[in-house]
């Protein structure tokens, strides 16, 4: 992946399932617009189409073949960038500051056990990097406590694949770790208010009013 090309006002939010990515991405926002930035808030998979899809298989209300739902997550993540009006990239390029619930660095983590880390690699090293990278770092210990409180559980929610998931996570920062994009490792242990002042600090180099 070029390590040069990185979306500025771009932020992504990472971590095991119940690392508590979702929270704090909402925190963010808040603090933001508090600040008088125009921020937008999104997530992968998306609302769309193809997004709606992956969904059904995650919760094992459809099925597909590990290698299909690799290309499906890269297809979401295209459009999640590329499609006119609302994208991603459209949105930084009018100065709004975007984050993102979970983007290519979910995929490298949770798709690699089954399909292999350079198939999967492979089809997002073209995708932009975000300026910031923050990775919630909750023990897949804590993640199982709180993933208790789940209706109903996804394809990767069990504590043996989430040991397996954190690997692959460390795995893929590796890689991006001499790259123009801002690593943050953000331990997710403490209290809400804690982490989100944690967050807040990281990317406090934005261009923030």
């Amino acid at each position: 992946m070029n390590k040069n090309r990185v979306l500025q006002r771009f932020i992504v939010l990472e971590g095991l399932d119940g690392s508590g990515t979702t929270t704090q991405m909402n925190e963010l926002d808040k603090r933001l617009k508090e600040a008088g930035q125009v921020s937008h808030i999104t997530c992968e998979p998306t609302e769309h189409e193809i997004g709606q899809f992956i969904r059904q298989v995650l919760l094992g209300d459809a099925r597909t073949d590990p290698r299909t739902l690799a290309y499906l997550f890269a297809a979401d993540r295209n459009e999640h960038l590329y499609r006119k009006p609302g994208g991603i990239c459209s949105r930084v390029e009018e100065g709004q500051i975007v984050i993102s619930d979970r983007y290519l660095f979910s995929s490298l983590a949770y798709q690699s056990g089954k399909c292999g880390f350079d198939f999967v690699f492979s089809l997002n090293k073209d995708f932009p990097l975000p300026e910031h990278l923050v990775f919630l770092e909750v023990s897949p210990e804590t993640c199982q406590e709180r993933l208790k409180m789940r209706t109903k559980k996804e394809l990767y929610d069990d504590m043996a694949e989430q040991e397996r998931i954190l690997s692959w996570y460390k795995k893929g920062m590796s890689i991006f770790k001499n790259s123009e994009m801002r690593i943050h490792i953000v331990s997710g242990e403490n209290d809400q208010a804690k982490i989100a002042e944690n967050i807040w600090r990281a990317v406090k180099p934005l261009p923030i009013k």
